[in-house]
């Protein structure tokens, strides 16, 4: 077995998925997409970092989810004009499916003078967003919402750089009735100590999937080395009416950068991943990621294999 066979996820073939090259209009990058499945097609909402060094967010299309893309000729969420919280870009979507609201939930950052920010937006189809605007103030990023209230409260997971105890880059959840308001930041995860492989800082991944045996939360984690930090993924499992109570949590990581694309961009040594898709039928789970801040890939695992791996793990 080699090592891109051994890791719980397996890498599509056909990747890179999306490059810069499949744009219809000159970028730098494409990377870090959310997912969704809206009538049947997969939808990812990609990060486009443009010429300028900005990015925005633009919606590519897939029947298939592999290939065929169809890419939107502008951008679904692009900074407005004279808005300094969102001057420098839109980065790294997460999308959502709240039935309770009938529409995607789009969680982003927003990066301005001041700092990145959480923004949040709603969208129907996405062919067509609405702003919410700034949920959390600067600094404040890696968010990601709940499917449904738990306890009668919306709850988004987030990543303050602020100090909680010994740790600046921990995941940290807020509680709110309205989606405007939230509640003081309260612990969920924190990086290990020493020489582990999530030692300098962790961030949510896709939303956390609800599932019989606890929400399954796709995780970052990451190194620093001489040569530079390197980004892989973990797993983690939350109970589904406590979600700061954490039930399991792999020792190792599932995924990491061992592809040449992966290995060799824009930021090396990176796997980022922001967006999930579940097939209930096949039980297949497929995970969007950014391949070294450069361009767009697929890996795939069976759920039953990552709730076995994590709930065997202790917390």
């Amino acid at each position: 077995m080699t090592p891109l066979e051994s890791e719980l996820f397996k890498r599509h073939p056909q990747n890179p998925l999306l490059t810069r090259e499949d744009w219809p209009y000159p970028v730098n990058a494409v990377f870090n997409p959310g997912a969704a499945v809206v009538d049947g097609e997969t939808v990812v909402l990609a990060r486009v970092e443009a010429l300028t060094g900005i990015s925005h967010l633009t919606v590519a299309r897939s029947a298939n989810g592999i290939d065929d893309w169809s890419v939107a000729s502008e951008p679904l969420l692009a900074p407005a004009e004279g808005v300094e919280s969102e001057e420098w870009g839109f980065e790294d979507p997460r999308c959502v499916r709240v039935d309770e609201l009938d529409c995607w939930v789009i969680t982003c950052t927003a990066y301005g003078p001041a700092g990145p920010a959480v923004f949040l937006a709603t969208t129907k189809d996405f062919r067509s967003v609405e702003r919410r605007g700034i949920i959390k103030r600067p600094e404040d990023k890696n968010a990601a919402l709940l499917s449904e209230r738990v306890g009668g409260k919306w709850i988004l997971f987030h990543r303050p750089m602020t100090a909680f105890g010994d740790s600046h880059g921990e995941i940290l959840l807020s509680r709110s009735t309205d989606l405007q308001s939230w509640s003081s930041p309260e612990q969920v995860l924190q990086p290990r100590r020493g020489a582990w492989w999530d030692s300098l800082r962790i961030g949510i991944g896709p939303p956390p999937l609800k599932t019989e045996r606890g929400w399954l939360m796709i995780y970052h984690g990451v190194k620093e080395t001489v040569s530079g930090s390197i980004y892989r993924v973990g797993l983690a499992l939350l109970d589904l009416e406590e979600p700061t109570r954490l039930l399991g949590r792999t020792p190792g990581w599932v995924f990491g950068p061992l592809a040449q694309n992966e290995r060799e961009g824009d930021v090396p040594n990176t796997v980022f991943p922001c967006g999930l898709v579940h097939d209930q039928a096949s039980g297949e789970v497929r995970l969007y990621y950014g391949a070294a801040d450069t361009s767009i890939c697929l890996a795939s695992a069976q759920l039953d294999d990552l709730l076995d791996a994590v709930s065997s793990a202790a917390p």
